[in-house]
């Protein structure tokens, strides 16, 4: 649904739907690289993935009202897919990811680039060598009552039926999996959020 206030907005978000699913799919060939694996296993994967894309935006602290203690924009997560791509703006109420050792430090962000999350899926793929990030989006800051910040976030998952089995061989990492149907992982990591709210 598109709003009707912004006419225009269809044709230019549906460009950058599909400019940057384009993106995924070069970032799923160069994960395949990393891993030494065959191309095609990843490649496959993506032909007609399930994909979201959001348009955040996070208002200024002049127009939110004070902050209660405690409160985020968005609460630490870690995304259910193959790969999130963010284009994003840069801001001191802005994206944090959590490091191993627990710690929450402000994303990278490089002018011009995009930022490029791993999710549960891939990181069930590979038995946890790759590890889906938790992640944070900080409320605005008193410092800063003006910053407004915009997102654009495609979520892939990967094709309904593509299997996620386990990469064989010594690029595998620590954990194990049951192979399992991307749609199925999908329904059921939805289910698990229904059933607890």
């Amino acid at each position: 649904m598109w709003p009707g206030e912004l006419p225009g907005m269809a044709g230019p978000l549906n460009a950058y739907f599909d400019a940057t699913l384009e993106v995924s799919r070069t970032v799923m060939d160069l994960c395949a690289g990393a891993l030494r694996i065959d191309p095609g296993l990843f490649a496959d994967a993506v032909t007609q993935p399930i994909c979201n894309l959001n348009v955040n935006r996070y208002p200024p602290l002049r127009e939110v009202g004070e902050v209660a203690e405690g409160q985020l924009r968005i609460a630490p997560h870690t995304d259910f897919g193959a790969v999130t791509i963010l284009d994003r703006e840069p801001g001191i109420g802005g994206l944090q990811v959590q490091l191993p050792n627990g710690r929450w430090v402000d994303a990278p962000y490089v002018e011009g680039a995009l930022t490029v999350n791993i999710g549960d899926m891939l990181a069930r793929w590979t038995g946890d060598r790759w590890r889906s990030t938790p992640h944070r989006v900080l409320p605005p800051d008193p410092s800063a009552p003006d910053e407004q910040l915009m997102s654009l976030v495609l979520f892939v998952d990967l094709d309904d039926e593509a299997m996620i089995a386990p990469i064989d061989g010594p690029r595998r990492g620590p954990n194990e999996y049951e192979p399992i149907s991307a749609g199925a992982y999908l329904r059921a990591k939805l289910d698990a959020i229904n059933s607890a709210a």
